[in-house]
Parts: C-alpha cells; structure tokens; sequence
C-alpha cells in the first residue's frame, strides 16, 4: 500500500474549504450586505435535491434501463441527453420554485441567495463529503491503520476496496485541487441561471426559461464531450473563461436592474 503525498491533501483540504466555505461565505455576505433572505438559500437547495437528485436521476434510470449502451456507449448522444436532462430539470425547477415561493419577496437579492442554496448544496454533497472520506481514509492510509480496517472484509470485496482508495496515491496531487476550482465555476453558474430564471418570473418572460435551459445544457454538454478529448486542466480552463464571460453579462444586466 502506498502513501497519500502532503499535496494531494492539502489539495483535499481545498476542495473541501472551498466546496463548504464559499456557499456558506456567500450566504453571509447575501444575508449581511445584499439584505437577501435565508429562506431562499434554503428554497435553492430542497429544489436542487429534489429536481436533480431525486427527479433526474429516476429519469436517468429509466432511461438506461430502456436504452441501456445504444445511449451510455454513444458520446454524443449521452453529452446531447445529460445536459438537456441537467437544464430541463434544474432550470425548470428554479422557474416553478420562484413561482412557487415568489410571495416571499422574491427580488434580485434573493434570486442571488437562491443561486448560492442551489449551488452550495450541490458543492457540498458531491464535493464537500468526498473530500472529507478521501482526507479521513488518506490520514489513515498513511497512519498505517486501513488496512487493519478492511482485514475482515471478504477478499473481493478488500481487492475492490484497495483497487478504489489506490486512486488516492497514484492520482496526480494537482488533480485534487481540481474539484474546488470546479465548484466555484458551477456555483457562479448557478447564481447567473438563478438571476436569469428570476427575470423570466419577474417579467413574464418565459424565453429567458428556455435560454438558462439552454446555457445549462451547453454548458454540461461540451464538458461531457471535452472529457473525451482534453485534460482535466484544459477543460477548467474553459469552463473558468465561459462561465468568467457569462458571470461578466449578467453581473452587468443586474447592476443595470432598477427593480420596482
């Protein structure tokens, strides 16, 4: 058994800060400064467990089950299908949340709160818990006590086991500073989308529905599709210079918004 390098956990730890520090930094700075409310931190993240969580991943099983290689064995097909899936279902969620709840003075401010809930229970879930296993199994790992963890275990089971956590010495320590730069790209994103969603709520615009469907979509779509043919590095260097010029559109569209 290898060793976990100091790099790749304090790569860990980054990932981890970032994926915990920055929706709950956010959140502050939302409540303090912009005079958002907490409760639409909270709308943003039960919407995103249920429409995404729960309600797109159903979607995916049936669909799998239905198609099975002819859609997982087909890159194209699979980036074309997982993103629209991803825009139909968060996008759509966003729209009927707002509606849903916009009596609870929906406004610019909270249609930020909203993006950050949306985008920090995302960050935390996926992110956030898989640092703190990958940094408790990687102290234990380099304790010398793992091993005597899983020694009980059937020998399958303890092959598998050891062929997964062996990803955490043999991973390029770079690698693991990846998910929190990631994060902070997906959590942009989302407060963009939740800006834009908010405006077609707002104004009775339902093309701007279609439009975040659309950039969400995208956006998922050529990331799948890169994957095949880039570098991690690459393609974040990518989604930093996309989201980077979208955040720069919207951020100007909403400091131009005179609400009434």
């Amino acid at each position: 058994m290898g060793t976990v390098s100091t790099l790749s956990i304090l790569g860990m730890c980054f990932s981890l800060i970032v994926s915990i520090g920055v929706p709950i930094g956010l959140m502050i700075y939302a409540f303090k400064k912009m005079n958002a409310k907490l409760i639409w931190f909270v709308i943003g993240a039960v919407t995103f467990v249920l429409f995404a969580l729960i309600l797109e991943q159903l979607l995916h099983y049936v669909m799998v089950n239905r198609f099975g290689e002819a859609l997982t064995g087909n890159l194209i097909l699979m980036a074309v299908y997982g993103g629209l899936a991803a825009g139909i279902f968060e996008e759509v969620g966003r729209f009927v949340s707002m509606n849903l709840f916009k009596k609870k003075a929906l406004n610019k401010q909270n249609a930020f709160m909203y993006g950050v809930g949306h985008g920090g229970i995302e960050a935390i879930l996926i992110v956030g818990l898989t640092s703190i296993s990958n940094l408790v199994t990687s102290i234990m790992i380099n304790q010398g006590t793992f091993e005597a963890t899983i020694s009980g275990l059937d020998p399958q089971v303890k092959e598998q086991t050891m062929a997964q956590i062996s990803l955490l010495w043999t991973t390029n320590p770079l690698d693991f500073y990846l998910g929190g730069v990631e994060r902070i790209c997906t959590i942009v994103l989302h407060i963009c989308l939740s800006y834009i969603v908010y405006k077609a709520v707002k104004e009775h615009k339902i093309y701007l529905v279609a439009l975040s469907i659309m950039i969400h979509a995208l956006v998922d779509c050529i990331t799948v599709i890169m994957a095949a043919y880039l570098s991690a590095y690459m393609i974040e260097l990518v989604l930093v210079i996309v989201i980077a010029i979208l955040a720069v559109i919207v951020y100007k569209k909403y400091s131009e918004d005179i609400e009434v």
